[in-house]
């Protein structure tokens, strides 16, 4: 069977405040055409749905469309809830998903509730054990629901974690595609950028050993970089559909296609989906920047090495429309460690200038502004 592998699709993520919708969209239409073009049998998306616990309506419309089209495609649809996806209120959405023939995942239940089962017009049948992501305060009560009973006031998230997983894959046979799919951060993985960090660290890391042999592929999210990670069995992260920020810029967005049968090791191949809009950081002089090689469809970051005036930020943002992030380059800035000098004794406008060099501001009509409005200042108080 062949299965489409995505995940942190992050819906309604802005770029400084600028609306992405029409990009996701197109990168969903993509993924859509991939999905119908390579007949894939199932998809699976792993987590993180949406930016965040509220998302828009416009970004709910958004995503029901995107799963919807890709059930339309043929494939059976497995979806499971990330850290910033509200689980409670997709799962109040599960009867919907359910009459469109998509299997979603919100919060935890009891074990079997996790077990989502098919056959491929083939007939090779297949299970998928569907772990939406566990809070470290969710982790106890987790146990409780899969009736595992205590597990010491010694275990921690990962011994939680191994015990929920080994629940949900004891049942895994030879005959059966095993497919496992969490959103969850596994020793080895690198990550991406654009995560959040209180769930990548190390109290949130589990072991991939946690993964039975006898499971043909583990489809991870969470981390927003492709990469496989080393296991006793396949497991892979599929990386995001586009960079949330900066910080991925060096990121292709795509998908995992992952061929896999009974008892044959998977074979996963990255597809690139070229309708993301890329992320591209520019840096120089104004003059340099003037005749720096852009990509017009980029989101762009721009460092200015050149010192700070007034109005420079205005003709950046003149010469660059798709410019996001506009600083000052740090390195026009190596004075700020050096000692301060003398204040005590000194003018308003001495001091002022004094500020405006140690931060790489060299404009002389804020001097003179400056001295302007403090004169007039002095007038009014003399005048009262």
């Amino acid at each position: 069977m062949r299965i489409l592998h995505t995940s942190d699709w992050h819906v309604g993520v802005t770029m400084k405040g600028r609306s992405r919708l029409d990009e996701q969209r197109a990168v969903f239409k993509q993924m859509v055409e991939v999905a119908a073009a390579e007949q894939v049998d199932l998809v699976i998306v792993a987590g993180d749905l949406f930016d965040t616990a509220s998302p828009s309506a416009e970004s709910q419309r958004l995503l029901f469309s995107a799963l919807s089209a890709l059930r339309g495609t043929g494939a059976e649809v497995v979806v499971i809830a990330g850290n910033h996806d509200n689980g409670k209120a997709l799962e109040a959405l599960r009867h919907w998903a359910h009459a469109a023939g998509i299997h979603l995942r919100g919060s935890l239940g009891k074990a079997a509730d996790h077990l989502v089962t098919g056959e491929t017009a083939g007939g090779e049948r297949w299970r998928c054990a569907a772990l939406p992501f566990i809070a470290q305060r969710h982790a106890v009560r987790a146990a409780e629901l899969f009736e595992l009973g205590a597990a010491g006031a010694e275990a921690n998230y990962a011994d939680h974690l191994r015990r929920l997983v080994s629940a949900l894959t004891h049942d895994f046979t030879a005959d059966t595609v095993n497919l496992f799919t969490g959103h969850l951060t596994v020793v080895g993985g690198k990550v991406g950028g654009g995560e959040r960090e209180v769930h990548t660290v190390a109290d949130y890391a589990v072991p991939a050993a946690i993964f039975p042999p006898t499971t043909s592929y583990v489809a991870l999210g969470h981390l927003h970089k492709a990469q496989a990670i080393t296991g006793p069995c396949p497991i892979r992260y599929s990386g995001g559909p586009l960079a949330v920020d900066f910080g991925e810029e060096d990121h292709t967005p795509s998908v995992a296609l992952v061929d896999v049968a009974p008892g044959v090791p998977a074979r996963a191949r990255t597809v690139p989906l070229t309708a993301a809009v890329p992320l591209q950081t520019v840096r120089g002089t104004l003059e340099q920047l003037a005749k720096a090689e852009v990509d017009e469809r980029a989101w762009l970051r721009v460092f200015v090495t050149e010192p700070a005036r007034a109005g420079l930020r205005g003709e950046v943002a003149d010469l660059f429309p798709r410019a996001v992030q506009i600083h000052i380059d740090p390195v026009m800035r190596k004075d700020e460690a050096k000692p301060r000098e003398r204040r005590s004794g000194r003018s308003p406008g001495e001091l002022f200038t004094s500020y405006l060099t140690e931060h790489g501001h060299d404009d002389p009509a804020v001097t003179k502004l400056f001295a302007h409005l403090y004169e007039d200042a002095q007038t009014v108080a003399e005048e009262a």
